[in-house]
């Protein structure tokens, strides 16, 4: 098992995140226990570089600042108008919006195609968690600034490269 380190700062979150981990509990209540926590110990953007924050003009970037086989802390730059495909995950996720607004919209499988479920206009400050199955979404910066969110996945995305279980280019209905 290979441990990349906690950036500066992070100590305090990733031990309280390892403290609830350990406690074995389900997916769906070790997210709603780790978005608890992250609530209360949300860090601010001093975490990332000035370049890092800066993010990209062609894509969305997501810098892993701690990886370990059993969760990952990850900060994701979107510049206006950036947005992910339509994914589930492969494990728990919690998230926490340093900056901007991260746009959320929600679906259902319906085996031929998806419907929309709902919609959430994620503010500085919030924090929310989820776990498979039903984890279908798509995230997207629609405002005029760079948003930046922490989010935690309950896997080593280090080791799989995402935390993306799969992508769905399914019409929507």
């Amino acid at each position: 098992m290979e441990i990349m380190l906690a950036r500066p700062g992070l100590d305090q979150l990733v031990s309280g995140i390892r403290d609830i981990v350990a406690k074995d509990l389900s997916p769906r209540d070790t997210a709603f226990a780790v978005a608890d926590f992250l609530r209360l110990n949300l860090p601010g953007l001093d975490v990332l570089t000035d370049e890092e924050r800066a993010g990209d003009p062609e894509t969305y970037r997501s810098f892993p600042l701690h990886t370990q086989e059993e969760f990952s802390v990850v900060a994701v730059v979107w510049r206006p108008g950036q947005q992910t495909r339509i994914h589930d995950h492969v494990s728990w996720c919690t998230f926490g919006i340093l900056s901007g607004v991260e746009y959320e919209t929600l679906y259902r499988d319906m085996g031929d195609h998806l419907v929309e479920i709902g919609r959430a206009a994620n503010q500085p400050g919030e924090v929310s968690g989820f776990a498979p199955p039903g984890d279908i979404h798509k995230v997207e910066n629609t405002s005029d600034e760079i948003g930046v969110s922490l989010h935690v996945y309950g896997a080593d995305v280090g080791r799989l490269g995402s935390s993306v279980r799969r992508y769905y280019d399914l019409p929507i209905r």
